[in-house]
């Protein structure tokens, strides 16, 4: 869309309504949010590892790999410590003999408590638990919901396949917290 208004600038002639028209598009484009989607770059966005000094920026991670991430409403929830990091975890070895460099799960949680989870689940060397303290990932794929029960603004549940960088398979849970289609077994490699 953006590339059609400045397209649509120069075609027209540069008055003075046209430019208001245009800057007021332009803004608009700027600051709307898109939901993710199949074909876009993953963002350069800083997740955090064990600690908030342990920095991990997603596009450096996922830049020449190929990536499983997926993203739960919060840590130490029923269906998330039950089930849908579990499946990773246990899958994690045959994922990775098939290409999968890296398993990552996020969540709007603090990196202490995503510490906790993967300790708790014995995710290490399998999944990496990344924190997502502010939503910043989560709103930059248009992916947040409102849960207050659980704190606020969390992740959509939702997982996806990257390959070097860019969203190749994209599954977002129906009703945003499900568990059906953002499992392990929906990945296809």
């Amino acid at each position: 869309m953006f590339n059609t208004i400045v397209t649509l600038q120069r075609t027209l002639s540069a008055g003075p309504l046209v430019n208001t028209v245009t800057k007021r598009l332009l803004s608009v484009c700027q600051n709307s949010k898109m939901p993710v989607k199949i074909g876009d770059s993953v963002p350069s966005i800083n997740l955090y590892e064990n600690t908030p000094a342990n920095k991990v920026n997603l596009s450096e991670l996922c830049n020449g790999k190929t990536v499983i991430l997926f993203a739960v409403p919060g840590a130490f929830t029923p269906g998330c410590s039950k089930t849908h990091l579990p499946g990773y975890v246990d899958s994690a070895t045959d994922l990775k003999s098939k290409g999968v460099d890296e398993i990552v799960c996020v969540s709007v949680n603090d990196a202490f408590v995503m510490a906790a989870w993967a300790l708790d689940q014995k995710a290490e060397g399998k999944v990496r638990l990344l924190a997502d303290p502010n939503a910043e990932l989560t709103k930059a794929f248009d992916l947040a919901i409102d849960l207050p029960p659980l704190g606020g603004i969390r992740s959509k549940r939702y997982s996806m396949l990257i390959k070097n960088g860019k969203v190749e398979q994209l599954n977002v849970e129906p009703d945003n917290t499900g568990l059906s289609c953002s499992l392990v077994n929906k990945i296809v490699l």
